[in-house]
Protein backbone atom coordinates (compact mmCIF):
# COMPACT_ATOMS: atom_id res chain seq x y z
CA UNK A 1 0.00 0.00 0.00
CA UNK A 2 1.25 3.43 -0.86
CA UNK A 3 0.02 5.49 2.08
CA UNK A 4 -1.73 5.24 5.41
CA UNK A 5 -5.07 6.01 3.78
CA UNK A 6 -4.86 3.62 0.84
CA UNK A 7 -7.29 0.76 0.41
CA UNK A 8 -6.18 -2.13 -1.75
CA UNK A 9 -8.70 -4.36 -3.48
CA UNK A 10 -7.79 -7.66 -5.13
CA UNK A 11 -10.40 -8.74 -7.66
CA UNK A 12 -11.30 -9.90 -11.16
CA UNK A 13 -13.80 -8.73 -13.77
CA UNK A 14 -15.54 -12.13 -13.91
CA UNK A 15 -16.33 -11.93 -10.17
CA UNK A 16 -19.73 -10.35 -9.48
CA UNK A 17 -18.83 -9.60 -5.84
CA UNK A 18 -15.67 -7.84 -7.06
CA UNK A 19 -17.64 -5.70 -9.51
CA UNK A 20 -20.15 -4.81 -6.77
CA UNK A 21 -17.48 -3.82 -4.25
CA UNK A 22 -15.50 -1.86 -6.86
CA UNK A 23 -18.68 -0.01 -7.87
CA UNK A 24 -19.46 0.77 -4.23
CA UNK A 25 -16.00 2.25 -3.63
CA UNK A 26 -16.32 4.29 -6.84
CA UNK A 27 -19.77 5.58 -5.86
CA UNK A 28 -18.54 6.54 -2.39
CA UNK A 29 -15.59 8.39 -3.92
CA UNK A 30 -13.08 6.39 -1.87
CA UNK A 31 -9.55 6.21 -3.27
CA UNK A 32 -8.25 2.68 -3.64
CA UNK A 33 -5.69 0.64 -5.48
CA UNK A 34 -7.22 -2.12 -7.62
CA UNK A 35 -5.19 -5.22 -8.34
CA UNK A 36 -6.67 -7.18 -11.23
CA UNK A 37 -5.96 -10.86 -10.70
CA UNK A 38 -6.62 -11.57 -14.37
CA UNK A 39 -3.79 -9.31 -15.54
CA UNK A 40 -1.55 -10.10 -12.55
CA UNK A 41 -2.18 -13.76 -11.64
CA UNK A 42 0.76 -13.82 -9.20
CA UNK A 43 -1.15 -11.30 -7.06
CA UNK A 44 -3.60 -14.11 -6.24
CA UNK A 45 -0.87 -15.54 -4.00
CA UNK A 46 -0.60 -12.19 -2.22
CA UNK A 47 -4.39 -12.05 -1.73
CA UNK A 48 -4.40 -15.63 -0.43
CA UNK A 49 -1.53 -14.84 1.96
CA UNK A 50 -3.51 -11.89 3.35
CA UNK A 51 -6.86 -13.66 3.67
CA UNK A 52 -5.91 -17.30 4.12
CA UNK A 53 -8.54 -18.10 1.49
CA UNK A 54 -8.90 -18.17 -2.27
CA UNK A 55 -12.15 -16.16 -2.30
CA UNK A 56 -12.28 -12.67 -3.80
CA UNK A 57 -12.58 -9.78 -3.51
CA UNK A 58 -10.06 -9.20 -0.77
CA UNK A 59 -10.23 -5.63 0.50
CA UNK A 60 -7.29 -4.47 2.64
CA UNK A 61 -7.83 -1.35 4.73
CA UNK A 62 -5.29 1.24 5.94
CA UNK A 63 -5.37 -0.27 9.46
CA UNK A 64 -4.14 -3.59 7.95
CA UNK A 65 -7.47 -5.31 8.55
CA UNK A 66 -9.23 -6.94 5.62
CA UNK A 67 -12.53 -8.30 4.35
CA UNK A 68 -13.05 -11.28 2.07
CA UNK A 69 -16.23 -11.21 -0.04
CA UNK A 70 -17.63 -8.34 2.04
CA UNK A 71 -21.20 -7.15 1.85
CA UNK A 72 -21.80 -3.49 0.99
CA UNK A 73 -22.80 -2.95 4.63
CA UNK A 74 -19.48 -4.47 5.83
CA UNK A 75 -17.48 -2.16 3.57
CA UNK A 76 -19.48 0.93 4.48
CA UNK A 77 -19.22 0.18 8.20
CA UNK A 78 -15.44 -0.24 8.00
CA UNK A 79 -15.02 2.93 5.93
CA UNK A 80 -17.03 4.88 8.53
CA UNK A 81 -14.98 3.34 11.37
CA UNK A 82 -11.82 4.58 9.64
CA UNK A 83 -13.41 7.98 8.91
CA UNK A 84 -12.88 7.52 5.16
CA UNK A 85 -16.49 8.44 4.38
Amino acid sequence: MTSDSTITMFGAQWCSDCRRTKSQLDQLGVAYSYIDLETDPSAADVARDISGRTNIPVVVYPDASHHVEPSNADVESKLRELALI
